[in-house]
């Protein structure tokens, strides 16, 4: 059985027992996880204009195939200029998102070297969390020869929670 499936049938209901919730549509649920992989300086080097690699191995981890995000306007501290490559971003929703967010509190998060769990404070003011992971090399996925250059991952796990210990409550008994 899937996380979502089970999500639906058993966990909403425990869930809406333990945070006292009159209507079960009122339990907080994962709304989408969204993964994204930052281009970096690798955009302003001279030559490089093939980042086929990074784009492989978010296909590896997802499954889905990411958008490439290009700037909005040209920031000359940072070297950017308009229309640059500047990250690739993938958003998995309803099964898939359950069934990342099961990989990675399964698989990725227990190999992250010294890991301690997830600050409280990593959740945003809409009540989603933010997740950085310093290498890709964390999904079983990615053999390291295969990572290429060692490029950071963000996860974000956008909720549908009305407070803080409402997603809080959610992300623990997923």
């Amino acid at each position: 059985m899937s996380l979502y499936a089970q999500y639906n049938t058993e966990i909403k209901k425990s869930l809406q027992t333990s945070l006292g919730k009159k209507n079960l549509n009122q339990v907080p649920s994962v709304d989408k996880v969204i993964i994204s992989v930052g281009i970096g300086s690798l955009a302003t080097r001279k030559g490089v204009k093939d980042f086929s690699d990074i784009e492989k191995n978010i296909v590896k981890i997802t499954g889905q195939k990411p958008a490439l995000v290009k700037s909005k306007r040209s920031i000359s501290n940072f070297k950017l200029r308009e229309d640059m490559p500047v990250m690739y971003k993938v958003t998995l929703r309803r099964d898939r998102a359950y069934d990342f967010l099961q990989k990675l509190t399964t698989v990725v998060l227990p190999r992250v070297r010294d890991f301690t769990g997830l600050n409280p404070k990593s959740f945003d003011p809409q009540h989603n969390i933010n997740i950085g992971l310093p290498v890709q090399s964390y999904f079983p996925e990615i053999m390291s020869d295969d990572a290429g250059a060692t490029m950071g991952i963000q996860i974000t796990v956008v909720t549908h929670a009305e407070s803080k210990s409402d997603a809080q409550a959610l992300l623990q008994s997923l």
